[in-house]
This record gives C-alpha cells, sequence and structure tokens, in this order.
C-alpha cells in the first residue's frame, strides 16, 4: 500500500457490471484533475486465445479444472508485482488484450485474442486503477490484495450476473446460449476457489439484486434494468473509510441501511452512490498524496 501512489483494484467476474465502477471513477478523475494508470484484468492472462482454447479443450477431456478464472491461467506473481513497483515508485509494466478487429486496429494493427507488446507505465499518474478478475487474490504464493489501497467488489448475486454473461457473450461476442452456459459451468470450480474468496478482501462491494423473478437464468429473455433492482453496498471496515450514511440516506431517495455496515439503494441511483462514496476517498488520498 502507498500514500504516494495509490492503487484501486476493481474486482468482479465477467458480465459482473465492474464497467459502472469504472466509469465512477472516470468522472471523479475528470473533477480532481487526476491522471490515472487504467490496467485492464485480460491483459494478464498467460496465454493468447488461440492457446487458452487448446488448453481448455485439454482440460475437458482430461476432465480437470481449467478456465481464465485458474490462477494458472494468469500471470499473477506479475500483477502482485505491479501493484507492488507501482506503489513505490509510480511506474511498472502493462499491455493490452486485443478483444476485437476494431480495437487491435486502434492499437495498432493487432490481432484479435492477442497481447501488445509490454511498455512502461506513463509517467506522472496520479493513481493505478485496475479492473478485471483477480484484483484482490490471496494464495499460496501471491497476495495481490496486501499492495491495493482500495479493494471494491462487483458482485450481482449470481443468478443476475449468469443473465447478464448469457445475454452479453450472445449479442456482443457471437456465442450460442448453449455454449455460454457450457462456460458457466466449467468456470464453476474456479469461481467457488478463487473469484468469490476476493470478496471477503474487498473494502467496498457493490451486490446488485434484481426485484424481478430471476429463478432460471437460462431461459431469461432480458436483463432486468436497474430500475427492477436494489443494490447492496457493503463496507467491511466503516471506520476505516467512515462514510457518511446519513448524508446518503438524505441525497438518495428511497435509500435505507439494512445492516450497520450495509446500505441499500435503488439500483438505478448506483452510479451516483459511487460517485457520492467514492469521491471523498480519492480526495483523501490525494491530500495524503501531497
Amino acid at each position: 500500500m502507498s500514500k504516494k501512489h495509490p492503487v484501486i483494484a476493481i474486482t468482479g467476474s465477467s458480465g459482473a457490471g465492474t464497467t459502472t465502477v469504472k466509469d465512477a471513477f472516470q468522472h471523479i478523475c475528470f473533477r480532481l484533475k487526476l491522471k490515472a494508470a487504467v490496467v485492464e484484468g485480460d491483459s494478464f492472462h498467460r496465454y493468447d486465445r488461440a492457446r487458452m482454447r487448446e488448453l481448455i479443450a485439454k482440460a475437458q477431456v482430461e476432465n480437470s479444472h481449467f478456465s481464465h478464472f485458474s490462477l494458472e491461467a494468469n500471470l499473477l506473481k506479475d500483477l502482485e508485482q505491479l501493484f507492488k513497483t507501482y506503489g513505490e515508485t509510480g511506474s511498472g509494466k502493462i499491455r493490452h488484450y486485443v478483444h476485437s478487429h476494431e480495437e487491435g486496429h486502434r492499437l495498432g494493427g493487432h490481432e484479435p485474442g492477442t497481447f501488445t507488446p509490454w511498455q512502461d507505465i506513463e509517467p506522472n499518474t496520479d493513481l493505478l486503477f485496475y479492473e478485471g478478475l483477480h484484483g484482490a487474490v490471496v494464495a499460496e504464493d501471491v497476495d495481490i490484495a496486501r499492495y491495493a489501497d482500495l479493494k471494491v467488489g462487483v458482485v450481482p448475486i449470481v443468478n443476475l450476473e449468469w443473465i447478464q454473461k448469457i445475454h452479453r457473450d450472445t449479442a456482443e461476442r457471437g456465442y450460442k446460449p448453449e455454449d455460454v452456459t457450457a462456460t458457466i459451468l466449467r468456470r464453476m470450480h474456479d469461481y467457488v476457489n478463487i473469484i468469490t474468496p476476493q470478496f471477503s478482501q474487498t473494502d467496498i462491494n457493490f451486490q446488485r439484486v434484481p426485484t424481478v423473478d430471476t429463478s432460471n437464468p437460462f431461459i431469461s429473455r432480458d436483463i432486468p434494468t436497474a430500475d427492477e433492482s436494489f443494490v447492496i453496498i457493503r463496507f467491511k471496515d466503516p471506520d476505516r473509510f467512515n462514510p457518511n450514511f446519513p448524508y446518503l440516506l438524505t441525497i438518495i431517495k428511497d435509500s435505507f441501511m439494512s445492516r450497520r455496515n450495509s446500505i441499500v439503494v435503488p439500483g438505478g441511483k448506483v452510479g451516483l452512490a459511487m460517485e457520492l462514496i467514492f469521491m471523498p476517498i480519492i480526495q483523501k488520498m490525494m491530500e495524503e498524496r501531497g
């Protein structure tokens, strides 16, 4: 952890909704005139798309557990070192994972499913912002969580998470629903043992809960809207960040406290809630940074 070079890690599985948190931080950085080093979790995958498919197929034949969630499928020691190095010096090595032809063209002509070369983080950034699968991993030989100054978890209830992933992968990536379902099942062991434990390490969790029936996510025709949801915001240690709960309850209509460390807000207000919560945290980080 570092006061001079803060590291913020946003952790959530594919389709969980981490982009909403990313947008909130972008708004805050714009208002405070901060320059952030952005790190994509996908860029720390160990294998490119073609090799990953080969290894997944091999694991299926061998009836073993292997997925993008797996520790061995990612360069987690390198990610841990990046957090540590950035906290100490404000520098480090990053790269990009190319998701599409359009992105590859924008990044210099790289093929989808490959990585750009490693390069130094742009100098004179104010903080590092990570968004991905493994921002708070603690395992036998790696402890990424210890080097993050603020850890945020984005965790919809699991049926909603599955609905969001099925709709995203079929609409944006051209997969068949049965293929996405197979992927969910194949990843379940790693989800339970690698992804879920991170949400005990995170400082603040955002869990979206729909108010419509999602009992069978595999036949759902649409994703519950924000207005059909509530979001539970849980602070692991309220004394650390000292959230102003009375202020939040006043500003965010129809919000309420469910426990001493948890506030519930309407789904359509979660972006506002994030900015109200994160703004004073980032301001304090910058004051301590000097």
